[in-house]
């Protein structure tokens, strides 16, 4: 029986994030999945979160959690893991930060478009569009490094790894004009070795 639940949609980089590293700490018979539409006010998200924000975590002793970085610390502490994703390191450390800024930037990218079209080209935009380029150059330069290597299939992922995977896979799914697998190839090769795990196969954005 699920001693938790999680509140999400299928297309917010931080929900998956969190759900992806439920599955890598064999979490998934703890967690129940609470689909809901943060746009449309959805009364089962404000009974939870009164900022209308996911991920939420519902814990099992009713307490609410937000903030996906939180969320993550949580469930690396659960003592009902199975398994190990865990962050510490000062190198993971900063992975999920390079994470969590692509999905910033990305994510407010798409807001942006999305409701204020007519000012793609603004300032803001254009120092969006520039973190992101510096990004996927920085991460390129990591995996030519060795710093970021590809994992087998069987080995474990760390927090800050699977980060990562998720930040890229939504500028693939959200901004597929920027093609940043043409840019930074090296850094394709790596996202594409993680592709087929079953944590992140089966909660592909749609």
């Amino acid at each position: 029986m699920s001693s938790m639940q999680l509140f999400l949609n299928a297309t917010s980089p931080y929900a998956r994030f969190v759900r992806v590293l439920g599955l890598e700490l064999g979490l998934e018979e703890q967690i129940e999945l609470i689909w809901v539409d943060p746009w449309q006010n959805d009364p089962a998200l404000l009974a939870v979160n009164p900022a209308a924000k996911i991920p939420t975590l519902r814990c099992a002793s009713g307490q609410c959690l937000s903030e996906s970085l939180l969320i993550a610390q949580y469930l690396q502490q659960h003592p009902q893991a199975t398994a190990s994703a865990a962050a510490g390191s000062e190198q993971d450390l900063a992975w999920l930060g390079l994470g969590q800024a692509l999905m910033d930037a990305a994510f407010q990218s798409v807001i942006h478009k999305k409701y204020h079209p007519e000012a793609v080209k603004s300032l803001l935009d254009q120092r969006r569009q520039a973190a992101l380029q510096r990004l996927l150059a920085e991460l390129e330069q990591q995996v030519d490094q060795g710093k970021l290597a590809a994992s087998a299939p069987t080995s474990s992922l760390s927090a800050g790894q699977l980060s990562l995977f998720v930040g890229l896979d939504y500028l693939a799914f959200r901004c597929p004009e920027l093609d940043w697998p043409t840019q930074a190839p090296q850094l394709a090769a790596w996202h594409q070795s993680l592709a087929q795990r079953t944590s992140l196969s089966s909660t592909a954005f749609h």
